[in-house]
């Protein structure tokens, strides 16, 4: 996913800061007793919004969004350029760090091993206005190296090939979008999506927490259930092994809740299944491990420690069954 999963869906441990990243600068409806389709999914979303927080109008005029550094021309880096204005910059692999424009977004596009590079490279006065896109959770990340209150999204939008458009990662239960974003430009990124109109969800902080850890769970919950059966794609773990993916998802957002103290909105198996049906082409595999089933194999091994039950013995079993640990 420089096609972006739900991801989100971005750890209680701190990633390993490998060498390589820091070479990175580093019909209307008949008749009247039902709802038309429309009428429905308009509901939907307003109750939805009503929910989630506020949602940017997708009308918004190219002209209210400002200049950003863009790192990273890939996919998704490509996308958010065209999106803005002519003052954008984009940065790649061995570029100096830009003059212009001085203030703003810094919008960070690459994988989650380039991050501590692209920290570095960054002068210490522009570290604030750091933009994070990734998949995985990453907040105990961000928090050990003192950004932890940079701006963070939820990038469920997809971008199929370089210089396409992107497309929104609406669902048949979030027909209003599920992109999120949180901290001083989650506005301006919303702004910008916009553009393209895609819808971005600014969320408070609490709102923000659960919708991370929502997009976690699923992607550690499809692509470990996934892995279990090789050669499954996301859609074929949500129809063919739903009732194990189910189980999962329940036993992740039922132990978060309660060792991370995440209020979790109702509704989270259907969110998380109704996004697998959007995506179902997805292959699976268990990867970027540290940032994504790492963190709930940290909080298991913590409690098992202190001599606590495991609080996701099923997502452990699974870690081992398909070799993730030993």
């Amino acid at each position: 996913m420089n096609v972006c999963y739900p991801k989100s869906l971005s750890v209680v441990t701190c990633p390993t800061r490998r060498t390589r990243a820091r070479a990175m600068f580093a019909t209307t409806a008949r008749g009247h007793a039902v709802l038309s389709a429309r009428a429905r999914l308009d509901r939907a979303s307003r109750s939805a919004r009503a929910s989630r927080g506020a949602v940017l109008p997708r009308a918004m005029a190219s002209s209210d969004v400002g200049p950003a550094i863009i790192v990273g021309n890939g996919r998704v880096g490509n996308a958010l350029r065209d999106m803005g204005p002519a003052g954008d910059v984009i940065v790649k692999r061995g570029d100096p760090f830009p003059s212009e424009p001085a203030t703003g977004p810094i919008y960070v596009c690459t994988r989650n091993d380039a991050l501590q590079g692209v920290i570095d490279w960054t002068p210490q006065s522009r570290r604030a206005d750091l933009v994070f896109l990734q998949n995985g959770y990453l907040q105990g990340f961000l928090d050990g190296v003192g950004l932890g209150a940079c701006t963070q999204a939820l990038v469920y939008f997809a971008v199929a090939k370089l210089g396409e458009a992107p497309t929104d990662g609406v669902t048949d239960v979030n027909p209003e979008g599920l992109t999120a974003a949180n901290g001083e430009h989650a506005a301006a990124f919303a702004a910008r999506l916009a553009n393209a109109s895609l819808a971005c969800h600014v969320l408070d902080d609490a709102a923000f927490k659960a919708s991370a850890f929502e997009k976690l769970i699923w992607i550690s919950a499809f692509m470990l259930v996934g892995a279990a059966h090789p050669g499954a794609t996301v859609g074929d773990v949500e129809s063919t092994h739903r009732r194990e993916v189910v189980a999962l998802i329940e036993e992740l957002v039922e132990g978060t809740g309660e060792t991370q103290g995440v209020a979790f909105q109702e509704g989270s198996v259907d969110r998380l299944l109704a996004y697998a049906r959007a995506v179902a082409h997805f292959p699976t595999a268990v990867k970027e491990f540290e940032w994504r089933n790492g963190f709930f194999h940290g909080v298991s091994t913590s409690a098992l420690d202190a001599g606590k039950p495991d609080p996701f013995p099923t997502h452990t079993a699974l870690l081992r069954s398909v070799g993730a640990i030993e």
